[in-house]
């Protein structure tokens, strides 16, 4: 049977879903708000239960977040670690837990059949509300933590991005480092991680995605289910308003590599941002199409400065960053940083072409289908659109969205949000002989 229900979660990861169904929305007795797709194809269901419990609400602890939600599986209620693996792996479910900046989410895969989700969702219930924190589990994870913290200090990729959201951000939760810093992670406490639970690990603060072979009625019994044992609690305040940059800043940090990482940036855009497609659209052109965007090309194909160039945004609950970046051979920093704002001024004056515009339009567009072709996939997104507010017809909108979008667009958002002389600038890597 244990063979058995692997099998179908491994098909469940392959097969391509059919057409989406549309997304229903309701609301617990508690408070939790519901995000729920019918998905018959296969008898699964995939679960993620989303807390506005991320990094951002460190106040002041960093690594606290981190901390709290990689020890929920770890001994809950009355199972500990080994007994919650045995139960879940005992029916062919699994359990995964993450958090970011915004959110901590703790996700379930389970057969559909009462006999198996049943003892998955028992076990899935107390690792979200009745994680036990315990001395020893906490003292190894807080070692476990530390290790990696160590391990990060050695990667240059690590101390620029760091670096970056520190300048970036200033004294705005987003600076916060997800992971801590040795000092802070060293001097937490496991009822820092009991009141950071209480607190935010709470039915108004969260958003429950569902997704499987389930019909409406079923859902809310599993939602109910779900989160039963959670408080009904308050949601999360709103985050701090992230502020423009006045001025550019460079920090440029010695470390002993062969190559330099940069990271160039400002804040960028918000989840449901007004000029979110404008901006996706116009920045697959400059630098999120890979080999075919303008910063690739510029830097790497003419120039070979770097193997890797790029930019993205990464949109959040406030606006998070617009990072460009690049590494390259540490004599080559001064050349390949002027390619790379020489690029951004280009791209910011002139906007993109017909040409360039009609690709990255048929681009997006042709791969969508393929980033929600799983139930997998699909939780995530609603998740998101749970998580963030946006409309429940979000993805069935938005390849009309990107399809709409026009190079006077572009040419527009970018010129208004962009400011490539107010850049964060961050250079890692060893200094080149005088």
């Amino acid at each position: 049977m244990r063979k058995y229900c692997f099998l179908l979660l491994g098909l469940w990861a392959v097969l391509p879903a059919q057409a989406m169904e549309p997304i229903q929305h309701w609301v617990t007795d508690k408070g939790a708000r519901v995000y729920f797709v019918p998905a018959p194809e296969l008898p699964m269901v995939d679960i993620r239960v989303v807390f506005d419990a991320g990094s951002a609400r460190d106040g002041g602890h960093p690594g606290l977040a981190r901390l709290t939600n990689a020890l929920l599986d770890q001994g809950a209620g009355d199972l500990d670690a080994d007994a919650i693996a045995e139960r879940l792996e005992s029916v062919g479910a699994r359990l995964q837990t993450g958090s970011r900046r915004d959110m901590a989410w703790v996700a379930l895969r389970s057969l559909s059949s009462e006999q198996h989700l049943q003892p998955a969702v028992e076990a899935y219930r107390k690792v979200i509300a009745t994680p036990q924190f315990s001395e020893g589990v906490f003292e190894r994870e807080r070692r476990r933590a530390l290790v990696g913290l160590q391990q990060a200090q050695q990667q240059p990729g690590e101390v620029a991005s760091r670096a970056f959201h520190t300048e970036l951000y200033g004294d705005h939760p987003y600076a916060t480092p997800s992971e801590g810093t040795p000092e802070s992670v060293q001097a937490l406490q496991p009822g820092q991680l009991r009141a950071f639970h209480r607190q935010y690990y709470v039915a108004r603060n969260a958003v429950i995605a569902i997704v499987g072979d389930l019909n409406r009625a079923r859902a809310e019994q599993l939602a109910a289910s779900v989160s039963a044992d959670l408080p009904a609690g308050e949601p999360a305040p709103e985050l701090p308003v992230v502020e423009d940059l006045t001025a550019a800043q460079t920090q440029r940090i010695d470390h002993p590599s062969s190559q330099s990482h940069i990271l160039m940036g400002q804040p960028g855009m918000r989840r449901g941002d007004e000029d979110y497609f404008a901006l996706y659209v116009g920045n697959y052109v400059l630098g999120g199409g890979g080999l075919v965007s303008r910063i690739s090309e510029e830097v790497r194909e003419k120039r070979g400065l770097s193997y890797s160039a790029y930019s993205y945004f990464m949109p959040m609950a406030r606006p998070g960053p617009f990072i460009l970046g690049l590494q390259t051979r540490n004599e080559q920093v001064d050349e390949a940083l002027q390619v790379l704002r020489d690029t951004l001024n280009t791209f910011v004056e002139q906007g993109p072409t017909e040409d360039e515009m009609e690709a990255a339009r048929k681009h997006i567009t042709g791969g969508f289908p393929l980033r929600i072709d799983s139930n997998s996939e699909i939780l995530e997104y609603i998740a998101m659109i749970g998580f963030y507010g946006l409309p429940l017809d979000y993805l069935q909108r938005f390849n009309d969205r990107v399809a709409a979008v026009t190079r006077d667009d572009v040419r527009d958002a970018f010129q208004r949000r962009v400011r490539p002389q107010r850049m964060v600038t961050v250079i890692v890597g060893e200094r080149p002989s005088e």
